[in-house]
């Protein structure tokens, strides 16, 4: 190990509106010792994900994101050193890195990946991204071949990967996205049948022309008013998998929400379920052996957005909340 710094980006204030780059600071520190359990990591992908920003608001399904800390993050890391079993220099491995070059976690808090070219793909198809789209569609909105599945954020790292697992599955697939860019692309490369763009401003209008005999499954990835518009427009004993709301996590979020709450879910019988992709990791080997044989396949494209440079994290977070990538975006350390 030839480096005597670790670069270090802090966040040094909750931001109250916007994220900008005000709220973030690099700073040079020591390279940590591992202790008893523990392993010493040189981080190589910082994984970037509208949940970066939820962490900041306070205690979600992991502890908040406090000021004068280093802004959390997962990423695949090599291990340097290792004062725990089961882990040698060498291994690459998934954790909760943070936005540093080196990081030491300990040994229980992290997964051992496969030795894989590329490696980024332990970070979008065979990472978190794929197989939160892989569970929370498959497992939680249950698509049935002839149905119509509907999938917001769709040009981003998750949504990307569901509506082609839609796809896969004999599922009429439509994506909402921003932007006539992404929404040509999500037709033209990815197949899906048809795209809104909802920066038009009319999504429910647009919705009800693309999918006139309604959704049978939602993949929520935003929450707020494109909730509400689809909600409207479930058929009976329609599903809805809750994964993320983007809309809310940056800046003022909608000021009444998505109505129609609980009154279409009773009327509509609708199942609406949120869901955390760690709960399915004991059936991992199972979405992997699948995303792999559709990778392979060619039936699964897989769209990586790379940046370099640690020094960029907080740009291009930013960026990624403002919709400017397609696919997963990661940092390269």
């Amino acid at each position: 190990m030839k480096d005597t710094i670790n670069r270090q980006v802090l966040l040094v204030e909750k931001p109250t509106g916007k994220l900008g780059p005000e709220h973030f600071r690099m700073v040079s520190a020591a390279i940590p010792s591992p202790n008893d359990g523990e392993v010493l990591l040189r981080v190589r992908y910082i994984s970037l994900d509208a949940a970066n920003r939820a962490w900041m608001h306070g205690a979600t399904y992991r502890a908040a994101v406090e000021a004068d800390t280093v802004m959390a993050g997962g990423g695949i890391a090599e291990v340097v050193s290792s004062k725990a079993p089961g882990l040698a220099p060498g291994d690459i491995v998934f954790g909760d890195t943070g936005w540093q070059d080196y990081a030491v976690v300990a040994a229980r808090h992290l997964s051992r990946m496969p030795k894989l070219e590329p490696m980024t793909h332990l970070l979008s198809v065979y990472g978190i991204a794929g197989l939160t789209a892989y569970f929370g569609l498959l497992d939680v909105g249950k698509p049935k071949a002839g149905e119509t599945v509907v999938v917001s954020a769709a040009a981003g790292s998750v949504g990307s990967i569901v509506g082609q697992i839609a796809k896969i599955r004999g599922c009429r697939v439509l994506g909402i996205a921003g932007g006539k860019d992404k929404c040509h692309w999500l037709t033209s490369e990815l197949g899906f049948d048809a795209a809104v763009d909802y920066k038009d401003g009319a999504v429910f209008k647009a919705l009800k022309a693309a999918a006139p005999e309604g959704i049978d499954v939602y993949f929520d990835n935003v929450g707020g008013d494109i909730l509400e518009a689809c909600l409207a427009q479930m058929n009976i004993r329609g599903r809805i998998a809750c994964c993320g709301a983007i809309s809310q996590y940056d800046g003022v979020p909608s000021a009444h929400g998505p109505r129609g709450v609980p009154g279409l879910i009773v009327v509509k019988r609708l199942i609406m379920q949120g869901f955390i992709v760690m709960d399915f990791m004991d059936q991992r080997d199972r979405a992997l052996s699948d995303l792999q044989s559709w990778v392979a396949a060619g039936q699964l494209k897989v769209q990586e957005d790379v940046i370099d440079g640690l020094e960029n994290t907080p740009k291009a977070l930013i960026g990624l909340l403002a919709g400017e990538n397609r696919g997963k975006r990661m940092i390269r350390v």
